[in-house]
């Protein structure tokens, strides 16, 4: 059997989220809230959101595709 007086005491406590779910659980904490849960994260929605990196690859490419150019080609080694 479990002894008195060393065990922590669980509690009824409701976890809020800040998109509004709450979720009734027992805690040693007090009620608490969190900034992301179940509900609205992207890997349990299916809901993700994907970065355009199209833009920025064709602006990089863009910006450094003028250098290209300008570059001096290698001089051979001597002796060849």
């Amino acid at each position: 059997m479990a002894k008195k007086g060393i065990h922590p005491v669980y509690k009824a406590v409701t976890i809020s989220c800040a998109c509004g779910n709450k979720v009734e659980t027992y805690s040693t904490r007090p009620s608490f809230s969190v900034e992301i849960c179940s509900s609205c994260h992207p890997f349990y929605t299916g809901k993700q959101k994907f970065v355009d990196a199209a833009g920025r690859i064709e602006r990089f490419n863009k910006k450094y595709a003028a250098g290209q150019g300008t570059k001096a080609p290698k001089a051979a080694p001597a002796g060849e």
